[in-house]
């Protein structure tokens, strides 16, 4: 395994591809994205310098997704929420997202924040691309070696999915119940019931 590298690119097809070659360590941020992807194939498209969009390359992590939503939201400040299982909010919009790509010996974590650009009905943050960066690897280097009671209770300390109504939807059926609380693994739990993945609506 080579050094860990920091690189600065200026457009890539996403910086998920240019990770997974990398070693441990390293992070890749770059100016644009051609083919950004969010969570279940979904596209994820900004204007070139308006997102902070970077990806970390990780030891593997059960509770990965959740650590690094923790680490992004503090890294933003306290207006932002978590939405189950990893999209930051600002109020009820989507400021941002998180898409984890594992192999058996590493991760790959991929940040996408809306800076100075969001699509309609989207948040922005507004705050200089660097700084956040600077943050978000300092909140990402504590979450992501925290203890997993930890993750899970600062995760719950800034949900914006627990204690009302949602709609999961996984595999093209749809559940509607309380979201009561996340389990050990992260899990969402929905009147009783555990889902490990899904699309979530908040009602």
């Amino acid at each position: 395994m080579g050094k860990a590298e920091v690189l600065r690119l200026e457009s890539v097809t996403s910086t998920q591809d240019v990770a997974r070659d990398l070693p441990l360590g390293s992070i890749v941020i770059a100016e644009h994205q051609t083919a950004g992807r969010g969570r279940l194939e979904r596209r994820w498209e900004a204007p070139a310098g308006s997102a902070l969009l970077v990806s970390f390359v990780l030891e593997p992590n059960p509770l990965l997704s959740l650590a690094a939503g923790v680490a992004a939201a503090e890294a933003c400040g306290p207006q932002v929420t978590l939405k189950w299982p990893n999209d930051l909010l600002v109020g009820e919009r989507k400021l941002g997202g998180i898409l984890v790509e594992t192999t058996p010996n590493r991760a790959i974590c991929g940040v996408g924040i809306n800076l100075s650009w969001a699509p309609d009905g989207a948040a922005r943050l507004d705050q200089p691309r660097d700084e956040v960066l600077e943050r978000l690897r300092e909140k990402m280097a504590v979450w992501t070696s925290a203890p997993p009671a930890r993750v899970l209770a600062r995760w719950r300390e800034l949900s914006a999915s627990l204690g009302r109504r949602v709609r999961v939807e996984i595999s093209g059926r749809a559940t509607e119940g309380l979201a009561e609380d996340i389990g050990p693994s992260g899990e969402l739990i929905v009147d009783g019931h555990p889902f490990i993945a899904g699309s979530v609506t908040h009602l």
